[in-house]
């Protein structure tokens, strides 16, 4: 197939640190690519994927942060959708299918095109705007990234549901002694890092905490994160690639102590590929994407993770891993979403 897959704006395609929905789309591309199918990715300049042709006449909206060494008018992320719409208008009539990800800035074009579309929201989709963009475009195909976000999609714009996935080379068990409770992701209410510190001290370990401080709510890391941490509760900033395999390899588990209706959790599978447990409170996607007592454990508090921490402490990493690479390769992803767009399309 002729598949188009149009990126965010915000960061390249992949993103050098955070970036999930960055990350997803260069996974499924590139796994995509390796099944045979010609691929074009409209992405920001600064984006690099081998053997994938990349369109694109501007640079990320991080590139023209850092160029500015300030914030830029709210508009401006605006600016860079027109162009990636201009483009995407000038090579409509390459492709079977257009995936589109993140906003929905393209999604006029595609249904005024007539185009076959497909959407993946790399976020909840009950909230008012996704309501209302279900009724605009009834004939945009979304393709849900766990039932529990499928649950908010009107069946007739539903295409199928389809977890998310990573190469399997990625990254890989480790024999490091395993010292500390990791967390990583946004600086935010919603994430509640603040839990996972909260775990660590009642529990006796070190907690290592990493991902941005979230732009939308900088006064969530300043006021609840910032003073708690000490020798034994540490921050790292974002990580690469790289220094994710040494931080989940290292930990004892993953604690993804989320306060909102995760719509899949990313870190999940990362840590799991590591052969690294997952203490995840019962929310959103977690029951779909960890087996408890096999790949970690579902809580619905504090008490009950502390009451469970030997159970984790017995988890087989061997078996994690192996349960990883059954249920969350990219190549698998790639599979299972090709075969929505030929199954919508016919």
């Amino acid at each position: 197939m002729r598949i188009a897959h149009v990126a965010p704006v915000i960061y390249p395609v992949p993103p050098t640190t955070y970036g999930g929905t960055e990350r997803v789309v260069a996974d499924l591309a590139a796994a995509q690519r390796a099944a045979g199918h010609d691929i074009t990715v409209f992405a920001p300049l600064d984006s690099s994927l081998p053997d994938i042709d990349i369109v694109g006449t501007d640079w990320s909206l991080a590139w023209h942060q850092d160029q500015a060494k300030g914030a830029l008018p709210p508009g401006f992320p605006a600016e860079l959708e027109a162009r990636q719409i201009a483009d995407l208008v000038t090579r409509s009539a390459d492709f079977d299918a257009i995936h589109l990800h993140g906003s929905a800035h393209a999604s006029g074009v595609c249904a005024a095109l007539g185009l076959p579309t497909f959407r993946t929201i790399h976020w909840r989709a009950d909230e008012a705007d996704h309501i209302h963009h279900f009724k605009a475009f009834p004939r945009e195909r979304i393709i849900a990234i766990s039932q529990s976000q499928a649950r908010e999609v009107p069946v007739p714009n539903l295409a199928g549901v389809v977890h998310h996935g990573i190469p399997l080379e990625r990254y890989s068990p480790d024999q490091a002694e395993r010292t500390y409770l990791a967390f990583i992701g946004r600086m935010t209410d919603q994430k509640r890092p603040d839990r996972a510190i909260r775990l660590g001290e009642r529990a006796g370990l070190p907690v290592h905490l990493a991902g941005p401080v979230d732009p939308g709510n900088p006064g969530y890391f300043d006021e609840v994160v910032r003073p708690r941490l000490n020798d034994r509760t540490t921050y790292e900033g974002s990580l690469t690639d790289f220094k994710k395999q040494r931080f989940f390899a290292k930990a004892f588990a993953l604690v993804f102590p989320i306060d909102w209706p995760e719509p899949f959790g990313l870190v999940m599978i990362e840590a799991m590929a590591c052969g690294t447990p997952v203490i995840a409170w019962n929310k959103g996607s977690v029951p779909e994407i960890v087996e408890d007592g096999v790949t970690g454990i579902i809580v619905e508090s504090t008490e009950e993770a502390l009451a469970r921490m030997d159970e984790v402490a017995a988890l087989d990493g061997g078996i994690i891993r192996k349960r990883f690479e059954a249920r969350f390769s990219a190549e698998r992803m790639a599979r299972e979403v090709t075969s929505l767009y030929g199954r919508a399309a016919s």
